[in-house]
């Protein structure tokens, strides 16, 4: 009996991979500020180590052509990102994904910048620790030198773009780094998730795309090799130090860094996180279609009752009632529901707006739909109504009750030119007893927009329970004259 899990080579749908995005970018948000810190100087180490690689393999490959010799050169350097995503590390250019949960409303702008800076500073230190390994080993003098020289004019190079070429050039790397990552949530399997990120990672090396952590490596081991290599390094490359006298500090900061990191944030957050987001999420997270019922039914006037006609809506609302957000899987909330003995729920964002309503309706149809086999991943937002049926704080109690019984087009069928449809000999009381109407349970209580609670049978009856009391008093009066 085979003991290969066979359900990692399932391969995911554009939906699915949607799904599996905004979990891998929520969960950026989640880890404390150590492991994120952590993790995040390890991702810089391994970006390091790839662009180690990548040096090594294309020195002295001028014989085997440009072209060629970068495309090797890419597809080492791709081992970089496969160790980021197979051991877990946190790197800058992948973690502005998280976009995604600040569109989704789960993180703040705030949270946002703040991951981000903190995998910034992590990325950096790492680059700076494997920058201090690479020097005490002296790489730079393999090859009679040629691997330093290489590592001279490749840092050297990338300082020489415009502002605008280095904006550009970081906006085409990030788009096929996040694009790269972005595959990965097609499958589970380990093995499929290397080989989908070896091309797109390829060719932003092999065309010169600009990478804003590997060039916290890269350029300042070309800094630290004019600054500090032998005499011995510059007699063996027939070079002057003089040649790299551009190499400085501020000059990468500015020319390459600062532009680079700009491009990087919109190539990955903005069109690759925020564009999926746009085509697969935004529409199922707009508000919901919000039905008031006093107006969309054309409700007559509240009916002048002594008992009721003081009560509105926010009489019986309980304004802190059970709710979901979109992004709760399926299984979780039933779980959260049957705990409050619910058969539905409002969906809310986080500002507070009915984006929808979840009940266990949709999904006994959606189970019935799928053969009881459940598409994994499932979310509220994939099964929640968002065309809902609403109630205003301020509307009267007795068009609620009305609404929730009385269907006037079975009680008085006509056309819309008011001419009756049918006859019949019933009388009002019979033709009311005979109604069948098919309300919600549960209506949503707006207030300027806002969801602020709810209302159901169960408390507007308990509210009308108190007519019988009411009503039972003029008699229990005459009854005491007698």
């Amino acid at each position: 009996m085979s003991n290969v899990d066979t359900t990692n080579n399932q391969l995911f749908s554009p939906v699915e991979m949607m799904a599996e995005a905004e979990k891998f970018a929520l969960s950026k948000a989640k880890k404390t500020s150590s492991m994120t810190l952590g993790l995040a100087v390890m991702a810089g180490a391994f970006i390091g180590l790839a662009f180690v690689f990548y040096i090594t393999v294309t020195t002295g490959s001028a014989a085997a052509g440009w072209g060629l010799s970068r495309l090797v050169g890419g597809i080492v350097f791709s081992m970089g990102l496969i160790l980021i995503v197979l051991c877990g590390g946190e790197l800058f250019t992948s973690s502005v994904l998280s976009s995604i949960s600040w569109a989704n409303q789960q993180i703040s702008f705030k949270k946002m910048i703040s991951l981000w800076a903190k995998v910034y500073v992590g990325n950096f230190i790492g680059a700076m620790f494997m920058l201090f390994l690479i020097s005490a080993a002296g790489l730079y003098l393999l090859n009679n030198g040629q691997w330093g020289l290489n590592a001279l004019n490749i840092a050297q190079h990338k300082i020489h773009h415009t502002p605008v070429q280095a904006f550009a050039l970081g906006v085409l790397c990030n788009l096929l780094v996040c694009l790269a990552i972005w595959m990965t949530f097609s499958s589970a399997n380990a093995l499929t998730k290397a080989l989908l990120m070896v091309l797109p990672v390829s060719m932003f090396v092999s065309s010169g795309f600009e990478h804003s952590v590997a060039n916290m490596f890269m350029v300042p081991l070309g800094i630290y090799i004019q600054n500090f290599a032998s005499d011995q390094f510059w007699q063996q490359v027939a070079a002057d130090p003089q040649q790299f006298s551009d190499l400085t500090i501020p000059t990468f900061l500015m020319a390459n860094l600062l532009p680079v990191t700009l491009g990087n944030i919109l190539g990955g957050a903005v069109l690759v996180g925020l564009a999926n987001w746009c085509i697969f999420r935004r529409p199922q997270l707009k508000a919901a279609s919000v039905s008031p019922i006093t107006q969309s039914l054309n409700l007559e006037p509240t009916k002048e009752t002594d008992m009721l006609s003081h009560l509105t809506v926010k009489d019986v609302t309980n304004t802190q009632p059970f709710t979901l957000t979109a992004d709760i899987s399926v299984p979780k909330a039933i779980d959260m529901m049957v705990e409050q003995n619910l058969s539905g729920a409002p969906v809310c964002d986080v500002q507070g707006h009915l984006v929808g309503f979840f009940s266990t309706f949709d999904v006994m149809k959606e189970l019935w739909y799928q053969d009881y086999q459940p598409i994994k991943g499932t979310k509220v937002v994939d099964l929640m109504k968002r065309d809902v049926v609403a109630v205003n704080v301020d509307d009267h109690l007795v068009d609620i009750v009305e609404y929730l019984c009385i269907d006037k087009d079975q009680l008085y069928p006509t056309t819309p030119m008011g001419i009756a449809t049918s006859t019949t000999t019933m009388s009002l009381e019979e033709r009311v007893k005979a109604l069948k109407a098919s309300k919600p349970r549960i209506l949503p209580v707006l207030q300027d927009d806002l969801f602020i609670g709810i209302i159901t049978r169960e408390s507007i009856m308990a509210e009308l329970r108190n007519v019988y009391d009411d009503a039972l008093e003029p008699e229990v009066s005459r009854l005491e004259v007698v």
